[in-house]
C-alpha cells in the first residue's frame, strides 16, 4: 500500500467521522420533536446570500469528494507539498477536532441546530466544552477542516478551508446576537467569563 493511499484512508476516516456522527444527531434533533432544516425566519437571521453561499458549497464539497475518491489523474496538479509528518500532524489535529465535535453535539442535544434558529423551549447550554467557550463546535469544524486539508494535501481542501473560516467569522456575530435577543443579560453574563473560540 502507498503512502498516498494510507493517507486517503485516513481522509475518509476523518470524513467518514463526521457523516456517522451528524446522521446520528440530526436523527436524536427529529426524535425530539425538532427540526434540523432552517424555516425562513433562520434565512433571514443568516442573511439569504450567506445561505445560498452554504448551499453552493456544500454541493461543491460533494463534488470535490467525488473527484478526491476517483482521483483522477490531473489531480496530481492541486497536490500541495506537504511533507509527510505535517500531514500525520493533520490527521491528529482533525480527530481531536471530530472528538470535541462529537462532545459540543452531545452537550447540546436537542438545542442543537445547524441553523442560526432557537427550539421552542430553548435553555441557554453552559455545561461540558461550553463551560469555557461559546462557539467550542466552530472550534471543533475548524480543526477538523484545518486537519482535512493537511491530510489531503490538496489545494482545494486548503481552500475550503479558508472559505469555511471566513464563513464562521461572518456568522458569529448574527449567532450571539440572537442569543442576545433571546437570554438577554444572562448571555452577556456569559459572554464576560467565555471566550469565543478557546478558553479565556
Amino acid at each position: 500500500m502507498t503512502t498516498e493511499a494510507i493517507f486517503h484512508i485516513a481522509f475518509w476516516v476523518l470524513f467518514g467521522g463526521v457523516l456517522v456522527m451528524r446522521l446520528y444527531f440530526s436523527l436524536w434533533v427529529r426524535q425530539a420533536g425538532e427540526r434540523v432544516m432552517p424555516d425562513r425566519e433562520a434565512i433571514e437571521r443568516e442573511g439569504r446570500a450567506m445561505f445560498a453561499v452554504r448551499v453552493v458549497l456544500f454541493f461543491l464539497l460533494i463534488a470535490w469528494l467525488v473527484l478526491y475518491a476517483i482521483n483522477p489523474p490531473w489531480m496530481g496538479v492541486l497536490s500541495a507539498p506537504f511533507p509527510g509528518w505535517l500531514r500525520w500532524a493533520g490527521f491528529a489535529v482533525g480527530l481531536a477536532g471530530l472528538a470535541l465535535w462529537m462532545w459540543t453535539q452531545a452537550a447540546l442535544g436537542k438545542e442543537w441546530s445547524p441553523q442560526l434558529q432557537l427550539r421552542g423551549e430553548h435553555h441557554l447550554v453552559t455545561t461540558g466544552p461550553y463551560a469555557r467557550v461559546r462557539h467550542p463546535l466552530y472550534t471543533a469544524m475548524l480543526g477538523w477542516g484545518v486537519g482535512v486539508a493537511l491530510v489531503t494535501a490538496n489545494w482545494v481542501f486548503v481552500v475550503l478551508a479558508v472559505v469555511v473560516i471566513v464563513g464562521m467569522m461572518a456568522r458569529v456575530p448574527r449567532e450571539e446576537q440572537m442569543m442576545i435577543e433571546e437570554f438577554g443579560e444572562e448571555y452577556r453574563a456569559y459572554m464576560k467569563r467565555t471566550g469565543r473560540f478557546f478558553p479565556r
